[in-house]
């Protein structure tokens, strides 16, 4: 019996590693694709080698921002069964504001949040034409609105643009693409603001409908769905995972409104 395959890029990395361990519930094996091999094989440790027909994690070393690496990575998943999801997750920002940014950081962070999740999609879409599967792209809500971080926000919603253009052009094939666009996880990434201010997380959550940021899980629970056969009907959408922070924001609400009623659930 050939064996289900989901491929994270980037699947070492904290909301990586969640939205591994989820799609093995759905799937025979994940492949855990990250620049960092050694991360990518503890993590695949931790949750289960696969094995010879077995049920379970596989690691490959993959630089999402190299062509050949892309293609290499291609090559070995073919080897290990149908590949059913794609979720590209690989992502990371430099410089905080536009005045800060010169060419250099934003070919960067466009190379990595932009054109790697064009060009390992473009290794893998004979396979996914032939499953007729799915693809999940990991955005930002600042690919939606103005949150900092110039380039990758504009790269972020490229991909969010590229997601309905894979959508559109590739759904006769049956291939479905939808995005997911993440507020604020506690990450790696955040540690060093967190080092910086430890109050960071109390003071975003502040902006919060829900009064919390997101877990790595909630982020994984939607990549799931989307992936699933319970998303079916649904093609070309980017779904915020940001505990309300696009729908509004309840303190400035209060502001306009001079109304107490609005306030997150923190207050």
């Amino acid at each position: 019996m050939v064996q289900t395959l989901a491929l994270v890029t980037g699947g070492a990395g904290d909301i990586g590693r969640a939205i591994v361990a989820r799609l093995l519930e759905d799937h025979d094996i994940v492949v855990i694709a990250d620049r960092d091999l050694d991360a990518a094989e503890r993590a695949a440790a931790a949750l289960g080698v696969a094995s010879a027909g077995g049920r379970g994690a596989a690691a490959i070393a993959l630089d999402v921002t190299d062509p050949a690496s892309c293609a290499a990575m291609a090559g070995q998943v073919r080897g290990l069964g149908k590949l059913m999801t794609l979720v590209n997750a690989a992502g990371a920002a430099q410089a905080e504001s536009l005045h800060a940014t010169g060419p250099d950081q934003w070919a960067a962070d466009r190379a990595l949040n932009l054109d790697a999740c064009f060009t390992v999609f473009k290794t893998v879409e004979d396979q996914l034409i032939a499953s007729r599967g799915s693809v999940v792209n990991i955005a930002s809500v600042n690919g939606l609105g103005v949150f900092g971080h110039p380039a990758y926000s504009a790269a972020k919603a490229g991909m969010i643009h590229l997601t309905r253009l894979i959508a559109v052009e590739y759904g006769h094939y049956g291939v479905r693409a939808n995005s997911v666009a993440p507020g604020t996880v506690r990450t790696q990434a955040w540690e060093a603001r967190a080092a910086n201010n430890p109050a960071v997380f109390r003071e975003a959550a502040a902006h919060y409908v829900l009064g919390r940021i997101a877990r790595p899980e909630d982020v994984a629970e939607a990549v799931a769905f989307l992936a699933s056969s319970r998303a079916a009907a649904i093609t070309g959408v980017c779904l915020p995972v940001d505990c309300g922070l696009t729908a509004g924001i309840p303190a400035l609400a209060a502001t306009f409104s001079q109304s107490s009623d609005y306030r997150n659930s923190a207050d």
